[in-house]
């Protein structure tokens, strides 16, 4: 049995961590509700994420490198960790510098290029993805199937297909929304381990604060 689990973490890239910069197949991008992070972990840390006066909605997670199955981690790479400039800049989208350091320190780093243009990637994929107005419209909290919060990225993004894009949920609230994304940032169909898409039929939504 003990070599069985050896084999299992060794063979599926992703469960162990590790893996060689610049080896992947495509990217995640990951968006996150603001506002669900907040109920569930921010508000309890004071985060200054959460104050009303920063009115975030989808913020940026993370670029992710991703294998067609699992994906690399913590990757060493000769390149140079980011200054806390480069981290700091990244707040608008990214809510803190502290999550723009971890992400280069998990994802960045397996991305084969320099914390600078880990960043300048990242930033022009969130760039490129209309995030529905509705969502900032909400003026209180709703119930609604994971699946209409798919379709209205669907319909504000033309060249996405369904088998591009996942929502996740967390402890009954919509989480993040998830697309797959070509090196040159282009959508692409998910792998098996990303495409596992909430079925939650009465998932919270927050407005934004």
């Amino acid at each position: 049995m003990r070599w069985a689990v050896l084999w299992l973490l060794t063979a599926v890239p992703g469960l162990a961590g590790g893996g060689k910069a610049g080896e992947f197949d495509y990217f995640v991008l990951s968006l996150s509700w603001s506002p669900t992070w907040c109920a569930i972990e921010g508000d309890a840390r004071q985060a200054d994420q959460c104050d009303a006066r920063h009115d975030h909605g989808w913020i940026l997670h993370g670029l992710w490198p991703q294998h067609h199955r699992g994906w690399p981690s913590y990757c060493p790479t000769p390149e140079a960790p980011p200054s806390r400039g480069m981290t700091r800049e990244m707040e608008d989208i990214q809510a803190s510098s502290g999550l723009a350091w971890h992400q280069w320190k998990k994802h960045g780093t397996c991305s084969g290029l320099s914390a600078q243009d880990y960043f300048a990637l990242s930033r022009r994929a969130y760039d490129a993805v209309q995030r529905p107005d509705v969502f900032r419209r909400l003026e209180t909290a709703v119930t609604l199937p994971a699946a209409v919060v798919e379709e209205a990225f669907l319909q504000a993004n033309p060249g996405l297909e369904p088998d591009m894009i996942t929502v996740t949920c967390r402890d009954g609230y919509i989480e993040e929304v998830r697309l797959c994304l070509s090196r040159d940032l282009q959508p692409v169909p998910c792998g098996a381990d990303v495409i596992r898409d909430c079925r939650a039929t009465d998932a919270r939504l927050d407005p934004i604060r």
